[in-house]
């Protein structure tokens, strides 16, 4: 029997019902959101009106797509608890920061998304390069979503991969266009809890296979799959503090920073807030399940490994990125089926939402309002922007059959990431805290950094490179082209800046630490408050029980 074959899912109408009543409730989430859209500012950002636990759940819940289930569980099957860096390196500490330290920035200075802040930080041309670039890695990862949604619909009715890619992208362009913004933050929400009522039963029942965390010890052959530390299988390294080091920089910090606090997709998300304590708790809420997520993914994904007849063997004829899809056909009966589908829908769709919402926003009011059609009434560019969903969507079709090339799903993220995230993040973090930074050097920086991680991985994939830092197993060159882009935009901005010249502090305040007073951002909202309805509390929490989560699983 084929791999083809053996991923038919044997679903009934049970679970084609329990399905089909999730999507009237997505759709349905869609219409209603639509009578509140009566302005562009509603439609991209929700009107800033939406409370903190809402854009919260809506924040992990962006990101809980073909990354998360797909993605680290194929990194589970691949290398087991080494996969948790992801989450207690590679994302918590960011998203503590983010709240903490950069949301004042980004919401107080009332920006309507990230490139916009870089515009009225570094200027005209960084603005543009940030703005394409972004939009350009939108549609390239709307694509993974989509595509891993379309495989799941192959499965289910066997379709062929073009009419199901073709399905999938129609649903998700329904609720976006009727509703914007609103409509993807509400259908997050509730996708999140979707996603839990399918992930845990998989979780347990897998556990349960194998005769619990006695049992997958006993069956995982490779104890090093049950610790994160020093993680040589994922980071490429082989000696140990090397490797520890390579984590440390390349994911926890360049990689993990670059994409949680510069990526709009997941700002946008705390801008849709109520207020400056709203949005800064946004991200901090989201970190509290972010650290439990993994292990209802990356253990999966470790079960499938020994218990899934393709995925195990010398020569597997199943891939690492269909783990899931094979413990629901060898593990659900018929109606926990049918929710686990629902499950893994709204994950994928989750994920492309929030790539086009982020997409529509960018290329409507960083691209389209501010260098192609200006001064136009408000009602065009809600309808420029509902055009642009069609037509990100349209895109996202086509880009989603480059993510069938890799057999790992997260090789090719984190390679797109180190490309566009890391620069940026560079970019932002000397700019936030560096005055004399320059808007000459705002661009330049960007640019040389994203073209020396594109060099690298050309020069790693293409020219037959034997050379150690160029022939890494696991996902160490990403992490290498990361570091890369990361230092040379450093590099080349600082010395760029030392021959241009600087903005006046006066024109700095809001976006510049050094130069922002330090009540220059507060609202009143988190006055008298609770301990723990304050951002920073609660982030020295979090914080707290991550680095417990390492040291248990060291």
């Amino acid at each position: 029997m084929n791999a083809a074959t053996a991923l038919r899912l044997d679903a009934t109408w049970v679970d084609y019902l329990l399905v089909a009543i999730y999507f009237i409730f997505v759709l349905g989430i869609g219409w209603a959101a639509k009578s509140r859209v009566s302005s562009s500012i509603d439609f991209f950002l929700s009107g800033r009106g939406l409370p903190a636990w809402v854009t919260g759940l809506a924040f992990v819940s962006a990101n809980l797509g073909a990354v998360e289930i797909i993605g680290q569980s194929a990194n589970g099957v691949q290398y087991g608890f080494q996969t948790m860096h992801y989450f207690w390196i590679g994302a918590v500490p960011a998203m503590v920061f983010l709240g903490i330290v950069m949301m004042p920035f980004y919401y107080g200075s009332k920006v309507r998304s990230v490139p916009e802040f870089m515009l009225k930080r570094f200027g005209k041309t960084a603005h543009l390069v940030n703005a394409i670039s972004f939009a350009v890695a939108q549609l390239l990862i709307a694509g993974v979503n989509l595509f891993l949604l379309a495989k799941v619909v192959n499965a289910l009715l066997g379709w062929p991969l073009w009419v199901a890619l073709v399905i999938a992208a129609v649903i998700v362009l329904s609720y976006i266009t009727l509703g914007g913004l609103s409509a993807a933050i509400y259908n997050e929400v509730l996708q999140f809890f979707v996603i839990m009522a399918m992930l845990i039963p998989i979780t347990v029942l897998g556990m349960m296979n194998v005769g619990g965390w006695s049992g997958l010890k006993e069956k995982v052959a490779n104890e090093s799959h049950f610790h994160t530390w020093p993680g040589v299988e994922i980071s490429g390294f082989e000696h140990p503090i090397v490797s520890a080091i390579g984590i440390t920089f390349g994911l926890g910090f360049v990689l993990s920073f670059g994409y949680w606090t510069t990526n709009f997709v997941e700002v946008q998300r705390a801008m849709a807030s109520e207020s400056i304590s709203a949005a800064r708790k946004t991200p901090i809420i989201g970190a509290f399940p972010k650290m439990f997520v993994p292990f209802l993914v990356v253990v999966p994904g470790m079960v499938a490994s020994v218990t899934v007849a393709e995925l195990m063997g010398d020569t597997p004829v199943g891939e690492p990125n269909e783990a899931v899809l094979y413990l629901m056909r060898d593990l659900l009966p018929n109606g926990l089926l049918g929710v686990a589908i629902a499950g893994l829908l709204a994950s994928f769709m989750a994920g492309m939402a929030a790539n086009i919402s982020a997409f529509n926003t960018v290329i409507s009011y960083d691209i389209w309002e501010t260098y192609v059609v200006k001064d136009r009434p408000d009602d065009y560019y809600l309808k420029f922007g509902r055009l642009a969903t069609v037509v990100a969507t349209l895109v996202a079709i086509f880009t989603a059959l480059l993510a069938q090339n890799f057999g790992n799903i997260m090789d090719y993220l984190q390679t797109l990431f180190g490309f566009f995230n890391a620069p940026l993040f560079a970019t932002f973090i000397l700019g936030m805290f560096w005055k004399r930074m320059t808007p000459t050097a705002g661009w330049t920086g960007l640019v040389a950094g994203t073209l020396s991680a594109i060099l690298y991985w050309w020069v790693a994939s293409f020219t037959g490179a034997e050379a150690t830092l160029f022939n890494l197993p696991g996902q160490g060159t990403a992490f290498i082209a990361a570091g890369i882009a990361f230092t040379v935009d450093i590099v080349v901005s600082i010395v760029v800046s030392m021959f241009t010249e600087a903005k006046k502090d006066s024109e700095l305040v809001g976006f510049v630490h050094s130069v922002t007073p330090k009540n220059h951002f507060n609202d009143g909202s988190e006055d008298g408050a609770a301990w723990y309805q304050r951002t920073v509390p609660l982030g020295i929490l979090c914080m707290v029980m991550v680095i417990i989560l390492n040291v248990i699983f060291a």
